[in-house]
């Protein structure tokens, strides 16, 4: 295990101050316990308003890595997802995603695109002085076509990433603004592009939040023959 890298992602780090924070309210609790069996009831109480103090810190950092599951640390352009089409009939595809970490998925999208949007979350002062990352999770995958009508009219397909649940950090972020207010939430803008058969993508974002959508070469021939 990349303990480096595993240490690196926010949530992981915010489970592991909640756990840390934990031991120290359990401490404080069991001292508690002795001052008060020892009849030392001012040094019990103090105790246990610490071991409460301790608590509510825990859950903080725990309820705030919950949130930041699925979001990944944004430090230069970094690939987010690979895309491999497959032409299933007229305006239907099937779509295999491959994420950095080797897992995919198969899903089927209507249309003549592919796009794709994120979520990326920026940090306000003084995170951002203090060097805080932005970070960004998939948030959904759709087709698109290229006739406006058909857009209004055809059937949509919308393949949508949210954490199961329906709960994450923006959802926080709306919920209880009071408690994140160093959170910034900024939508990335989505990328889309021409789908073909046996197509390859890959979808990156900037440190700036943009997703950028590329075709390898041989799609990007088949694109441009579809031009012509």
């Amino acid at each position: 295990m990349n303990w480096e890298h595993l240490l690196a992602l926010p949530a992981t780090l915010l489970f592991v101050v909640a756990a840390a924070l934990l031991l120290l309210a359990l401490t404080a609790a069991a001292g508690g316990r002795r001052h008060w069996r020892d009849r030392r009831h001012l040094r019990a109480s103090l105790a246990l308003v610490l071991t409460l103090a301790w608590l509510v810190l825990a859950l903080g950092s725990f309820t705030l890595g919950w949130s930041l599951r699925g979001y990944r640390k944004l430090v230069a352009e970094v690939p987010v997802v690979a895309v491999d089409a497959r032409i299933l009939s007229p305006q239907r595809w099937a779509l295999t995603l491959t994420w950095p970490d080797g897992s995919s998925r198969v899903v089927e999208v209507a249309g003549d695109a592919f796009r794709v949007e994120a979520i990326v979350l920026k940090w306000k002062l003084p995170a951002l002085l203090a060097g805080a990352p932005p970070v960004y999770r998939l948030d959904r995958i759709d087709g698109r076509y290229d006739d406006a009508r058909q857009e209004q009219e055809a059937p949509r397909t919308v393949i949508d990433f949210a954490p199961s649940g329906g709960f994450d950090l923006l959802t926080l972020r709306k919920e209880l603004p009071g408690w994140l207010p160093e959170v910034d939430a900024v939508f990335g803008s989505g990328a889309f592009l021409p789908l073909v058969d046996r197509g390859h993508y890959e979808v990156s974002m900037m440190r700036t939040g943009a997703l950028v959508a590329r075709p390898d070469d041989a799609t990007a021939q088949r694109m441009q023959e579809l031009l012509r």
